[in-house]
């Protein structure tokens, strides 16, 4: 194992404590005596912070915050945190706990890194200034984090010696406002500083376009759409020809596999992969994964009806059950169970006897819709390439009776009569070509996670000039998205497409946010910041042929932000809580 990464283990350790004391551990391992004394040390101490974001409820899970909104859903408790999408968690709940400290623990590395880097005469000034940049804005990230769940938080910096304060860290919640300058001086700061590239040894830590990136999402968050799209415009535009050289990668699907998950697209993301005797990766192949994915997934994040539902048509038009299957939307249960079921073989249940009616109508559906349905959704009668036993086969996803698993179908054995849609995005295909092998665990996929990427910045763009009444550039922004999978572009001559006000290319842009970014996290802020949260989170979760799966209780209004923990009110008192808890 190399020392690096050794380093990064020994600090995420560290993590964990509810303290920091780094004398703690003998002085051939990490202390502050030893540590922390060269270049290559600093870099090797900054990693244990970028390490920080993976823990599971910092960004470890980021992926299942789409289950709090209209496009996923799930179940488990604590991955699916189907608590908070039936809308019944509060103060106590592991996962609201586990939010709120796994944030503070990683807030606590990157404030470590920065103290320790600025005392140390040894580190050179130029390194210096890039790991000290690089701690901010980990440490930005981290804030920014915090406040989407629970507004206004107490700010904890860099002059703070957690081996000595950690007892007594109980300063009050500082103004949402006063949180976001802070997060925006830090961001500022790291700007300055950091690099506009790393060579390939260094890929994956912050740059500046990450850093512009960024604070052009907390300036649009507290709505300071002009300032927003200043920063957006940076990495978009380069109009001082910076070189940040980043674009949209041509094909989506390859953008959560390892063939394009490291491309000009990505601004910055999680670092996930595999070494001999090293994992360090995050759990998409465990919890959104099927039956048939390597090391066996347990579905707990699940993609919803509406959002299947919402790919248009390749020329733009929306997507009605009714023109190919007529008297669907009136019918369900019975008729639409018909529409979707097969018969098997009754000597082998691997193998069909007899193909649904509709089977044509159905890959006609899918064939004519957003090639991102087919990219992000694993959908009945498609086809995935899965690991069962020690085999590594291409599995066709049957709706069936009494299907095994020998023959790729998690929704039948386990949940028939309810059918449902699999996520594809970011589960690996099969073994990955031998990396996952017997020895891998599941929890470690190895693929990059996107924080944020280009066509998030585009869209992120798009919605500030829809803000500031620029109009045309904000369409030639979405479009731009549409382009990259073969889409009809908005406002083209065909009168579905029109889009000529405000309010129509909020649509537009609410849309293509929400079937571009699947799983990456960010539909729940949307939602929050649109004011659109409560409608979302209302109502029931149906699957595909309009069983109800579960119910939600009413949303109120103080569900609009978390509470603070009782565990952290209970550690420091002078915690106000939220409205409504």
């Amino acid at each position: 194992m190399r020392k690096s990464q050794y380093i990064i283990i020994l600090l995420t350790a560290i993590l964990l404590n509810s303290c920091y004391d780094l004398d703690r551990y003998p002085t051939d391992q990490l202390s502050s005596g030893t540590f922390w004394q060269t270049d290559e040390q600093a870099k090797e101490g900054v990693m244990g912070a970028y390490n920080a974001l993976k823990a599971g409820y910092a960004f470890g899970i980021y992926w299942a915050n789409d289950c709090l909104s209209d496009i996923a859903f799930g179940y488990d408790d604590n991955v699916g945190m189907q608590s908070i999408v039936q809308n019944t968690f509060d103060a106590n709940s592991g996962h609201v706990k586990a939010r709120w400290q796994h944030t503070y623990n990683g807030i606590r590395v990157a404030n470590e890194v920065i103290r320790k880097v600025q005392e140390s005469p040894k580190i050179t000034d130029t390194v210096k200034k890039q790991i000290v940049a690089e701690g901010k804005f980990l440490r930005a990230l981290l804030y920014f984090h915090l406040t989407n769940y629970f507004g206004g938080v107490p700010i904890y910096n860099e002059k703070v010696d957690y081996d000595k304060d950690y007892m007594n860290l109980q300063s009050e919640r500082s103004s949402l406002d006063d949180v976001r300058k802070f997060i925006i001086s830090d961001l500022t700061d790291a700007i300055a500083d950091l690099p506009v590239k790393w060579n390939n040894d260094n890929y994956g830590r912050a740059t500046k376009g990450a850093a512009y990136a960024l604070r052009g999402k907390v300036y649009l968050f507290g709505k300071d759409y002009k300032n927003a799209a200043s920063d957006f415009e940076e990495i978009v535009k380069d109009p001082n020809n910076e070189g940040y050289g980043y674009g949209l990668y041509p094909k989506y699907a390859d953008l959560f596999t390892q063939t394009g998950h490291a491309s000009k697209e990505m601004i910055f993301s999680i670092q996930n992969y595999l070494s001999a005797g090293f994992n360090l990766g995050m759990g998409f192949d465990h919890y959104i994964g099927n039956y048939v994915s390597f090391g066996f997934g347990w579905n707990n994040v699940l993609p919803s009806v509406g959002l299947a539902d919402s790919y248009e048509l390749k020329n733009g038009k929306k997507f009605d059950w009714d023109d190919f299957i007529p008297g669907y939307n009136e019918n369900v249960n019975n008729f639409r169970l018909k529409v979707y079921t097969s018969t098997l073989d009754d000597n082998d249940k691997t193998k069909v006897k007899t193909y649904t009616g509709y089977l044509n109508q159905l890959k006609t559906i899918y064939t004519q819709r957003d090639p991102r349905m087919a990219a992000t959704l694993i959908l009945p009668y498609s086809h995935y390439v899965g690991k069962f036993s020690s085999n590594t086969e291409n599995f066709e996803y049957v709706i069936a009776q009494g299907t095994n698993n020998g023959h790729f179908v998690c929704s039948c054995n386990y949940y028939y009569p309810r059918v449902l849609y699999l996520f594809r995005k970011f589960v690996p295909e099969g073994d990955m070509n031998g990396q996952l092998t017997k020895k891998t665990d599941r929890d470690y996929t190895p693929i990059n996670f996107p924080i944020i990427r280009y066509a998030d910045v585009l869209l992120m763009l798009a919605e500030c000039d829809n803000e500031l009444g620029k109009l045309n550039d904000a369409v030639d922004y979405i479009n731009m998205v549409r382009e990259r999978s073969g889409m009809a572009e908005i406002n083209n001559g065909d009168p579905w497409m029109e889009a000529r006000n405000k309010d129509a290319v909020f649509e537009r842009i609410k849309h293509e946010r929400a079937v571009e970014l699947v799983l990456e996290g960010h539909r729940y802020s949307d939602l929050k910041r649109w004011g659109l949260l409560k409608d979302a989170m209302t109502g029931s979760i149906k699957d595909i042929v309009g069983n109800t799966l579960f119910n939600r209780q009413t949303f109120t209004d103080n569900l609009l932000l978390w509470p603070i923990p009782t565990a952290a009110r209970d550690h420091n008192p002078n915690l106000v809580q939220n409205p409504g808890w």
